[in-house]
């Protein structure tokens, strides 16, 4: 049962790095504000994280639901752990580069939002209500 167990981390493996890659080419468009090829990759994402998922569920029904933490400690193999700790700091750098993307993508939004209101400032004039705020 280790051994399917192993196949699956394996694969799992496969695909997180394959989502991985796919988010740093995200980041390189970022960077050089490539946004045309921004949206083709989102349907990218979306299969490999399809992939990841029907791998997970594999490992789950492999597991019969057990927790997997208490799995690999009853279980005593050493590659099997191994596996586990590269899946687990792996998922953290997928964790990390999502948000470092995340980040980037918001701050340009945010400078493109400022910009835009330079250009074309709001043409209504303020005014107070009867409470003496400012209306817009």
């Amino acid at each position: 049962m280790s051994e399917s167990i192993k196949e699956i981390f394996v694969e799992e493996k496969k695909s997180l790095m394959k989502l991985m890659n796919i988010l740093e080419k995200q980041h390189g468009y970022i960077i050089n504000k490539e946004i045309f090829n921004l949206e083709g990759i989102v349907e990218e994402i979306q299969e490999v994280n399809k992939e990841v998922a029907q791998w997970e569920v594999k490992r789950r029904r492999a597991t019969s639901g057990l927790d997997l933490v208490d799995y690999i400690n009853n279980n005593k193999d050493e590659e099997l752990e191994n596996l586990y700790r590269e899946i687990r700091m792996l998922l953290e750098e997928l964790r990390l580069q999502k948000d470092t993307n995340e980040l980037l993508i918001k701050q340009q939004l945010s400078f493109t939002n400022r910009l835009l209101t330079l250009i074309n400032p709001r043409r209504d004039i303020d005014t107070y209500n009867s409470y003496g705020k400012i209306k817009r």
